[in-house]
């Protein structure tokens, strides 16, 4: 963890602000149910996303974002894998040019996945179950919105782990072991684009 922050000291400071305070306005909109710039609410609400095409690459990556935007739950939970298992997620996520999809826990959502399992930390659960877990959470390439969110019926994501879930209309998720909403939609990556969702999803019943 220490290195991905020496890591991201590194990098332009200024800018980096200037991100911050984008994503922190759309961050704080999530609470009053409202969707990323990128994205309109009710036409996402319907499966239709405002861009015909996924946004064009930032000159953030998707670790970086989700470190400065406070996703520390999440962030933990990558570096946990990576010190136990030597997974490489930390270096994919930040420095990695491989394009993902990345549905973003908020630390609310770990939060309330600690509380339901009766523990205090991401590190009280198998390291290789929060790995599963993790690439849940993530699917090959830049998939927005309108590739994400179907315009009825459902939509079927195939994930890192070989698994899948389920996304419909009104932005609900249907994974294999509980639901998730889509809460903020396509925040573009260096390495691919982040979308926000309010429950850990789990591919176990």
């Amino acid at each position: 963890m220490r290195n991905l922050l020496n890591k991201l000291t590194k990098r332009n400071l200024i800018f980096q602000i200037a991100v911050v305070s984008a994503l922190t306005l759309t961050f704080s909109s999530c609470e009053k149910e409202a969707i990323a710039p990128g994205s309109d609410d009710a036409a996402l609400k319907k499966g239709r996303a405002m861009s015909a095409a996924a946004p064009a690459p930032s000159d953030q990556s998707i670790a970086a974002i989700a470190i400065e935007a406070g996703f520390s739950e999440l962030v933990e939970a990558l570096g946990y894998v990576d010190a136990e298992l030597d997974a490489g997620l930390v270096d994919l996520f930040l420095d990695g040019t491989d394009q993902y999809t990345v549905f973003a826990p908020t630390n609310d959502a770990f939060e309330a996945l600690y509380e339901a399992q009766g523990i205090e930390d991401i590190s009280d659960l198998p390291a290789d179950l929060v790995l599963d877990i993790l690439f849940y959470h993530v699917t090959e390439g830049r998939r927005a919105s309108n590739s994400v969110v179907p315009p009825r019926g459902v939509r079927t994501i195939e994930t890192l782990l070989g698994e899948t879930f389920n996304v419909k209309p009104d932005l609900s998720i249907e994974a294999i072991g509980n639901t998730a909403n889509i809460k903020a939609a396509d925040i573009s990556a260096s390495n691919g684009i982040i979308h926000i969702i309010d429950a850990v999803i789990l591919p176990i019943e």
